[in-house]
């Protein structure tokens, strides 16, 4: 069936989301639809708004104000001689609910992957690098337990063989293939409190 241009225009955009099939964006725009117009206007707003108020954090990579460091690099009680590695945001947000890290982070904004054309170079190493020139003691690498995250771990632990640098990895507790986003506060805490060394 041919929708009107503008619904198609709408279905087509939902479609682009991330674990968004057809007819998924389909179900999506349809429900749009028969929302209230200020409504799916004050969606469109805050959409706007994201885009043109944030970016990420010059240090960390994490979310932030456009032009300014995230509250995390922004406070002075984080310990800035150990930082987290995590593949996303939502990662740091996990992370934070467990209550058992008190440094700072930095986020590669995804994981290795060649199948998918996902190569250091497009992820947010070079900018870890950098921080290493800094009072870096210790790097947590905290991925999900997969192939891809572990080959990023792998991958990491080789690039930062810097004397005087901790490389650690979360203590067991993390399930195999489990995604570091969805995990229980009480685990990821334990996995941080017993972490392992990778290298030194």
């Amino acid at each position: 069936m041919n929708y009107p241009p503008a619904l198609q225009s709408a279905i087509d955009e939902l479609g682009r989301f991330p674990g968004v099939g057809p007819k998924s964006a389909q179900r999506i725009a349809f429900w749009l639809m028969r929302q209230p117009r200020e409504d799916v206007a004050r969606l469109a707003g805050a959409l706007t708004e994201m885009t043109t108020r944030l970016a990420f954090c010059e240090r960390c990579c994490n979310v932030a104000e456009i032009g300014g460091l995230c509250p995390i690099c922004a406070d002075p009680r984080r310990d800035p001689t150990v930082i987290c590695v995590v593949e996303s945001p939502p990662d740091v947000a996990a992370v934070e609910r467990s209550g058992a890290f008190h440094g700072t982070y930095h986020v590669l904004h995804g994981v290795l992957n060649p199948l998918e054309g996902i190569t250091p170079e497009r992820l947010r190493i070079s900018e870890l690098l950098e921080r290493l020139r800094g009072p870096v003691k210790e790097v947590i690498l905290c991925f999900n337990s997969n192939v891809e995250g572990d080959h990023t771990a792998m991958y990491l632990t080789r690039l930062l063989q810097v004397p005087g640098l901790v490389v650690s990895q979360p203590a067991s507790g993390l399930p195999v293939g489990g995604d570091v986003e969805f995990a229980d506060d009480l685990t990821l805490g334990r996995a941080f409190e017993g972490r392992r060394v990778l290298s030194e």
